[in-house]
């Protein structure tokens, strides 16, 4: 029997513990569900830096999760971006994290796959997070028509990154009854958490005729808590304080659910499927296209 490539989950830009615990789960739930695939997490990245934190201090690097499969009788790995939408050029650091790992396994070979999302079943998820953030009378289409909701991103100098956010607000709209779906980011792109928020906030001045009045949900677009996450609701908060007319409710994240290992695992079948086909090298490529370094030759990088 062939053994099948093995899966490596990449995580972006966290050192911070519970997104660590987070990946640990979800390669947990992988593991049980595909026990004919091996299955390992790590994190390559951090914002703003790019580097690699293969180093003290970083929870769960990428090179030790390579080292794990390989291990177990990996001879070639197919890496999933744990990403909801690409952060910048993110071919280039995922790649340059892959290769340092690789090389200190001569014969290794290494797929790279798309990133997560926008999906449909992690919009679903997204909206069962909206929801739980409004409580009970969320699914009534008058209570949702008062609603609009502010989608924020990592934010990126990527204005390609920055758009997949948008898309995702777009698809998020789409047929759910909310007044509308804005979009705002974190960090390095326009408009940021307050601006969106006035922008809501100028919408939802039309919805009480929609049933009562009217009120935003802030829902992080990122998996994980963490620094961002932090920073994104001291943001709302802050805004939330200065406009007590109108109620501002927070969502939480994504998380490790089982909407995400579904998808985890699709790109992961989409990259095999695709075998020895190269991408164009691009971060914006389609969801269809996965990237194949050949096998790594080369002794041990550096750690």
């Amino acid at each position: 029997m062939t053994t099948p490539p093995a899966l490596l989950i990449a995580g972006y830009g966290t050192r911070d513990e519970d997104g660590a615990e987070a990946l640990r789960a979800l390669v947990r739930g992988l593991d049980a569900r595909h026990p004919e695939v091996p299955v390992a997490g790590g994190f390559f990245g951090t914002p703003g830096t790019q580097a690699a934190p293969d180093g003290p201090g970083a929870p769960l690097p990428l090179g030790d999760a390579v080292g794990e499969l390989v291990a177990r009788g990996a001879s070639h790995v197919v890496a999933v971006p744990l990403l909801l939408a690409p952060t910048g050029p993110v071919a280039q650091p995922l790649a340059a994290a892959l290769e340092r790992a690789v090389r200190r396994h001569p014969g290794l070979g290494h797929t790279c796959g798309a990133e997560l999302g926008p999906h449909p079943r992690l919009l679903d998820a997204m909206e069962r997070r909206l929801d739980e953030a409004l409580g009970e009378g969320a699914r009534t289409p008058l209570d949702r028509a008062r609603t609009t909701v502010l989608l924020v991103g990592r934010g990126a100098s990527d204005p390609y990154a920055n758009a997949e956010v948008a898309r995702a607000a777009r698809l998020l709209w789409e047929g759910r009854g909310f007044a509308g779906v804005e979009t705002a980011f974190v960090s390095q792109a326009a408009p940021d958490v307050p601006a969106g928020l006035d922008r809501c906030r100028t919408l939802a001045a039309a919805a009480p005729a929609a049933g009562g009045p009217g009120r935003v949900v802030v829902a992080p677009y990122f998996l994980f808590a963490g620094g961002l996450f932090e920073r994104l609701c001291m943001q709302a908060e802050g805004w939330a304080a200065a406009h007590p007319d109108i109620e501002v409710y927070g969502a939480h994240t994504l998380g490790a659910g089982p909407e995400v290992a579904e998808v985890v695992m699709e790109r992961y079948h989409e990259a095999v499927a695709d075998g020895p086909r190269a991408a164009a090298g691009d971060a914006r490529g389609t969801h269809r296209t996965a990237r194949e370094s050949a096998p790594a030759t080369a002794g041990a990088g550096d750690r």
